[in-house]
């Protein structure tokens, strides 16, 4: 579905900075609302929608357990 998302966790890295997991949160929300940008009105849904995805994918690459040197 959103092919533009890297994958944030792999062998190599130690963790997604902050700002990636927010990016990546947004270009979720842009695909799946249809909007770039939204309008004036749908703004605060579509920022809260932006931080809860964000807040759940930290929290997702915080708790994975990823086996190093395999």
């Amino acid at each position: 579905m959103c092919r533009s998302i890297k994958t944030l966790r792999d062998s190599e890295r130690v963790t997604a900075t902050d700002q990636e997991v927010y990016e990546a949160a947004l270009q979720f929300v842009r695909k799946i609302s249809g909007y770039r940008k939204p309008a004036t009105r749908n703004e605060d849904a579509f920022n809260r929608a932006v931080d809860e995805i964000s807040t759940s994918s930290r929290k997702l690459l915080d708790d994975l357990v990823v086996r190093r040197g395999a």
